[in-house]
């Protein structure tokens, strides 16, 4: 990546950042640049992602993870199925005041994270690889990028989900049949629309809170 190339990024981002009404310190918006340049280069061997032209990662990695920033809530938070970190990484250097687990279970990619960890200093990052339902903690934030659907989402995981926290599930669309689905002891709190900078496709937030029913009932 030239200067003038990661110049034209830091723009688009910037930009990017503003339209989601994200205002992170220009260090920030440095080292988002600098966990793409380093997905990048680990990309051309292992194969990471899909998504190789510079301008789209602003778009389809960092700005699509951070479209979710105003929703995550708490002091700790645990990215399942998180791939090339996506969205960990990005929310973890907007937030370094929260905790951050990133857990998946492919042995390239939890090699590339920790990579990324150690390069870029994420003192609030840890990287855990695991099978989703064989994770352990409780956190007040869970973050999943359309690994599967809801149903099967918090059936893995559900036991990660703080009494009182939010599960957040970054999907395309959302079908209702799909939303019933979300099994018993969980409710779908809200289906919130994304408007991702340059995007152009359609992009949700569906929003899971325990329903205590369990509790109730015992």
């Amino acid at each position: 990546m030239s200067i003038s190339d990661r110049a034209s990024l830091f723009a688009r981002l910037q930009a990017g950042l503003a339209e989601l009404g994200l205002a992170p310190g220009a260090d920030a918006g440095e080292r988002l640049l600098d966990y793409l340049e380093l997905l990048a280069r680990w990309n051309a061997a292992y194969n990471l992602t899909a998504v190789r032209a510079p301008g789209e990662m602003v778009t389809r990695h960092l700005l699509d993870s951070l479209a979710v920033a105003k929703l995550v809530r708490g002091d700790s938070l645990a990215d399942l199925g998180t791939g090339a970190g996506l969205p960990g990484i990005p929310l973890a250097i907007l937030a370094p005041e929260r905790r951050h687990v990133l857990i998946d279970s492919n042995g390239k990619k939890v090699r590339f994270l920790r990579e990324a960890v150690r390069t870029l200093a994420l003192t609030n990052v840890r990287v855990e690889q695991s099978r989703v339902e064989d994770a352990r903690g409780q956190f007040d934030c869970v973050t999943a990028r359309a690994f599967a659907t809801l149903g099967d989402m918090l059936r893995m995981g559900g036991h990660l989900l703080g009494a009182n926290g939010i599960w957040i599930a970054l999907k395309g669309q959302l079908t209702k049949d799909e939303i019933l689905g979300v099994p018993a002891g969980f409710a779908v709190a809200a289906v919130q629309p994304l408007d991702v900078p340059g995007l152009g496709a359609a992009r949700h937030a569906a929003i899971i809170r325990r329903t205590h029913e369990q509790e109730r009932a015992a």
